[in-house]
């Protein structure tokens, strides 16, 4: 014997309101197999309850009811398949959209539940080596703002827009300084060659944590000490990018020093 759903349970058991349902009736979406003459009540079998569902996932894929509508009327598998794959597709790059979010959150409450201990670290003044590292040069991008730092990757992707396939990027950011002019950068950990493509040597960098306000002070003090303790006139300065909460980031100044 067929087994009918109340608008009510139907909507429980896929996770929707009964509005929606209703939405859906309107529009020729998905319609109850049955209606009471009387009362008007709607029901609903299993074979709705799996349409449901799957209007449910393909909503999640950012796909319109329109899209969704002419999916599940088409009667041409090859058509399904590619809308299918479509779909698909818009489902990893908002994966990947959110995992970049969640990334950034994250830091960002790392950085305020320190700010609740008062863990916060003091200036410091050190020496680090590093290997040789492959930087891309934004064309536009001297500084970094809340929209840039948020979206980098995108910038650096639609720059590289017919070599994309070439390249990968590290979730960092920051400022190369060389004779005066400023470029925001990405560090890339894969690459072709491009224009905006910079090497920083392999070698210890004399390096020190500061904020946007005493950026400058301290960049020229490392200067100072480079000048004067290693007898070498810096020929670029690196700045990288520390998201440190949702509306604030501070830096980590680094100077080639041997």
């Amino acid at each position: 014997m067929k087994e009918f759903f109340s608008i009510s349970k139907t909507a429980q058991i896929v996770g929707m309101t009964t509005e929606t349902l209703r939405h859906y009736d309107r529009i020729d979406l998905v319609k109850p197999c049955r209606v009471d003459e009387w009362t008007g009540y709607r029901y609903y079998s299993q074979q709705e309850i799996v349409r449901l569902n799957t209007i449910k996932a393909l909503r999640c894929m950012d796909l319109t009811l329109l899209e969704i509508k002419e999916i599940l009327e088409y009667d041409d598998f090859n058509k399904i398949i590619n809308k299918l794959k479509q779909a698909e597709k818009s489902a990893d790059e908002k994966i990947i959209e959110l995992n970049y979010a969640k990334t950034k959150i994250q830091k960002a409450r790392t950085f305020y539940e320190n700010k609740i201990k008062g863990d916060q670290s003091k200036e410091s003044i050190f020496v680090k080596s590093y290997p040789k590292r492959v930087i891309l040069l934004s064309d536009t991008m001297e500084k970094p703002t809340l929209d840039n730092l948020w979206n980098y990757h995108k910038h650096f992707y639609d720059q590289v827009a017919n070599r994309k396939n070439d390249f990968s990027f590290e979730d960092l950011a920051g400022i190369y300084e060389q004779n005066g002019i400023s470029r925001l950068f990405a560090i890339c950990t894969s690459f072709a060659d491009v224009d905006g493509l910079k090497i920083l040597p392999k070698g210890e960098y004399l390096c020190a944590d500061c904020t946007e306000e005493n950026r400058e002070q301290i960049l020229n003090k490392l200067y100072e000490i480079a000048k004067n303790q290693y007898n070498v006139i810096p020929k670029f300065s690196v700045q990288l990018i520390v998201l440190s909460g949702i509306l604030q980031w501070n830096y980590q100044i680094q100077i080639l020093v041997k």
